[in-house]
């Protein structure tokens, strides 16, 4: 017997095919792209909080170090449908939608319990839902990254930061969005645009004279080893969104959402709170690596920093009182 289909119900059945969500039968892989290596908390969170609640149907496939996709081009690889998952930055979401530069900006954070807050208050929906309409790209969690700080590879005895003013000419590693480098030039320094895997040898070479990071992120990449002092200047309280994409999660079936949501917040707490006790423990174990470690003149960064933005182009681009409502909630 011939079956004779015509193209409009060969359509149809494509179409059904294509809208048919995911079943649980049929594992689906997550493929996570990050510029971080695997001992990185954030990577370690997913790994063990992340994979093992979505197991049932989702293969989790972790690609460390850039490996797989290029920093900073995680999100386009997502809309494009040739990854699943990264974890971004609110600097690299700048780049879409100017806006996140907000949450970017020095001295807006105040601790990573107020991180939650904001990313869970109201103020963030029309913030979630651009991304998800423009770039297919949905913000599931907020990860801890932890307090930057600026690590250099000259002694203190050569130059001892105390105010912005410290930071002239020094050429400071940013990542090189145009929210980074801002950021940079409001410290004070010279921000200098390079990859994170990189970072390493410009400072081995003298390529650069710094970079900044949380003190975690020191000790993993093993900073210490070719620097000489950190300024605790704490001027971004750092953070990550689990990034997922859409069209997937269109797919998934509401029980598979809910537990891919979960799963997200799970793991985003448990790095969290593994991230906060690494600091507290961090100090000593790099002073014993002999590095100098102290407390700036915050009050005189706070304000250098924050009236750099004043009538900014990034300030432009905020929503009105958003940064009111973000500084009510840490209150």
């Amino acid at each position: 017997m011939t079956l004779n289909f015509t193209r409009r119900a060969l359509l149809a059945i494509t179409a059904a095919a294509l809208a048919t969500p995911a079943l649980a039968q049929d594992k689906i892989t997550l493929r996570m792209s990050t510029p971080a290596s695997e001992t990185d908390q954030r990577a370690v969170a997913l790994a063990e909080v992340f994979a093992p609640a979505v197991a049932g149907f989702a293969t989790y496939e972790p690609h460390y170090n850039a490996s797989l996709i290029a920093q900073n081009a995680e999100l386009e690889a997502i809309n494009a449908g040739d990854l699943e998952m990264s974890i971004a930055s609110a600097q690299e979401l700048a780049q879409f939608f100017p806006e996140f530069s907000i949450f970017a900006t020095g001295y807006v954070h105040q601790s990573a319990e107020h991180q939650v807050a904001v990313f869970n208050d109201a103020l963030m929906d029309p913030f979630k839902k651009k991304v998800e309409d423009e770039l297919g790209v949905k913000l599931l969690a907020v990860m801890y990254l932890g307090r930057r700080h600026v690590n250099l590879r000259q002694s203190k005895e050569e130059l001892t930061v105390t105010t912005p003013a410290d930071l002239a000419g020094v050429n400071l590693r940013m990542p090189g969005t145009d929210a980074w480098q801002f950021l940079g030039k409001a410290l004070g320094a010279n921000p200098t645009p390079m990859a994170f895997t990189e970072i390493y040898t410009a400072l081995q070479t003298g390529s650069v004279d710094g970079q900044d990071n949380p003190l975690p992120t020191v000790v993993d990449a093993k900073f210490y080893e070719v620097t000489k002092q950190i300024a605790l200047t704490s001027h971004l309280v750092d953070l990550n969104y689990v990034a997922f994409s859409k069209a997937v999660w269109d797919k998934l079936t509401p029980e598979q959402q809910a537990a891919v949501q979960k799963a997200a917040e799970d793991a985003a707490e448990s790095g969290r709170q593994k991230q906060l006790a690494k600091e507290a423990d961090l100090v000593s174990f790099l002073e014993g690596k002999g590095m100098a470690i102290y407390e700036p003149d915050l009050k005189a960064f706070r304000e250098h920093v924050q009236a750099q933005y004043v009538g900014s182009e990034f300030a432009k681009s905020w929503p009105e009182g958003a940064l009111e409502k973000i500084n009510a909630l840490g209150n």
